[in-house]
């Protein structure tokens, strides 16, 4: 942990040294020559142009620059742009090092959905810079889910949520007319198209998802829980939330394992499930949206052979459709020296303009209702009414903003503790009886 009294070096230190290794981007110029960098360095010396400092992303693109530089034009200052660490671990502990210093380094920082709760204390409260109009224009869940208490603590700069992708060619193989509404067909329609194509592929498997000892496994196994109308790990009160509801869920989802899902599926991150689907040698995958383009790209041996829906609903009154989402968000530090130039900032790298243009470009869904009726965004994110439709009816936060600075500590012990169901080293009931005991103490 950091001093207090030396906290500032300590951050401006290692904010100096990521600078060495990764080069400082200016996004006030347009050009990449040194000419016209050192052009643009004297205009911005005489007079000067006050600079703020957002740690994006890890692998800086043509888009990221052309959007900074608009939004640099509009609110009258230079926006350096610089790459936070690549792998979340370290962001993480990046940013817990120079916030907690108070360091006024960085202006602006890109953060990870499930940070909301534990960046909350030192990221500003962008409600009062908002209008009604601007809030309305993001789905209400990423609103909700960078709500923390009455902070608005961040903007989304991009959309994530969970799909279903299944094989057409398959369920028209097998007389199925369209893809599973609820848990029960899915492992009908798996159970059966496994068993034909297993005449012709001994490495095929009914469906595929994430299984492994980490993050993704919280979010599909809350999937699981939600859907049967279960409460998360807690409730928006913060108070347990686990009850036998989700016992079974898990249960229903361990019985998966070496039936319809392969044994390795406990090991299974997004890459290792596309792997298999992609590869022809799974009917059915849970994933994200990235999947998608991937499946379509030239060679593919299912190009043009899947599709993507909702993910499956519980059976009874209380089942329903959930996904939960992701996506990287923007907030402003507290410790700014322009707070408010960094809060019109932030509106400007997640307006409508910037999600239109990295969707355009890089496939990335936007946060952002309207886009999606956008012929353009249509054209270019063929999944885009079906990521809608996840979006704005059956998005699911994890309860990030709710649990503050524990929320990771939390995850850990769910994502453990369903593993060991996945393995069939404990029941759905033990499970949830040991997460309750293991995260009483940070929820109650």
């Amino acid at each position: 942990m950091i001093r207090k009294g030396c906290g500032r070096c300590a951050a401006r230190i290692l904010l100096f040294l990521l600078l060495l290794g990764a080069g400082l981007l200016y996004a006030g110029c347009g050009g990449d020559d040194g000419a016209a960098r050192m052009e643009e360095a004297t205009v911005a010396v005489t007079p000067p142009r006050p600079i703020l400092r957002w740690m994006g992303p890890a692998f800086v693109r043509p888009v990221d620059r052309e959007i900074v530089a608009r939004c640099g034009k509009e609110i009258g200052m230079i926006i350096e742009l610089l790459p936070a660490p690549a792998n979340p671990v370290d962001r993480l502990g990046l940013y817990q090092q120079f916030l907690p210093a108070e360091s006024d380094d960085i202006d602006l920082i890109d953060f990870d959905v499930v940070w909301s709760g534990t960046l909350a204390p030192h990221l500003l409260d962008l409600n009062p810079h908002l209008t009604a109009e601007e809030r309305g224009r993001y789905f209400p869940i990423y609103l909700e889910n960078n709500s923390v208490g009455e902070a608005l603590v961040g903007l989304p700069l991009m959309g994530d949520v969970g799909l279903l992708y299944y094989r057409t060619d398959l369920l028209e193989k097998y007389g199925f007319e369209r893809p599973p509404a609820t848990w029960s067909e899915l492992e009908e329609m798996a159970a059966a198209i496994q068993e034909g194509e297993r005449e012709t592929n001994a490495e095929f498997w009914g469906y595929v998802w994430q299984g492994n000892v980490y993050e993704g496994l919280t979010v599909n196994a809350l999937e699981w829980q939600a859907s049967t109308g279960a409460g998360l790990i807690v409730d928006a009160e913060g108070r347990l939330a686990l009850d036998e509801s989700a016992a079974r869920a898990l249960d229903r989802a361990a019985a998966w394992v070496g039936e319809i899902s392969p044994p390795g599926v406990t090991v299974f991150q997004e890459e290792d499930a596309r792997w298999q689907f992609q590869n022809g040698n799974a009917a059915f995958m849970r994933n994200w949206p990235y999947a998608y383009g991937l499946g379509q790209a030239e060679g593919s041996p299912i190009r043009d052979r899947f599709d993507v829906t909702r993910l499956p609903k519980g059976e009874g009154a209380e089942g329903r459709h959930a996904s939960i989402v992701g996506g990287q968000q923007l907030g402003v530090s507290r410790y700014s020296r322009y707070p408010d130039a960094a809060a019109d900032a932030a509106r400007c790298l997640t307006d409508a303009a910037a999600q239109r243009r990295r969707a355009l470009t890089d496939g990335a869904p936007p946060a952002i209702a309207a886009l999606y009726e956008d012929e353009d965004v249509q054209a270019r994110i063929p999944a885009a009414a079906q990521i809608a439709e996840s979006l704005a009816e059956h998005a699911v936060a994890r309860p990030a903003a709710v649990t503050g600075g524990h929320y990771t500590e939390i995850s850990l012990v769910y994502f453990i503790e369903v593993n060991r169901v996945l393995t069939g080293e404990q029941s759905g009931a033990s499970a949830v009886a040991r997460i309750k005991e293991q995260v009483a103490a940070w929820v109650e």
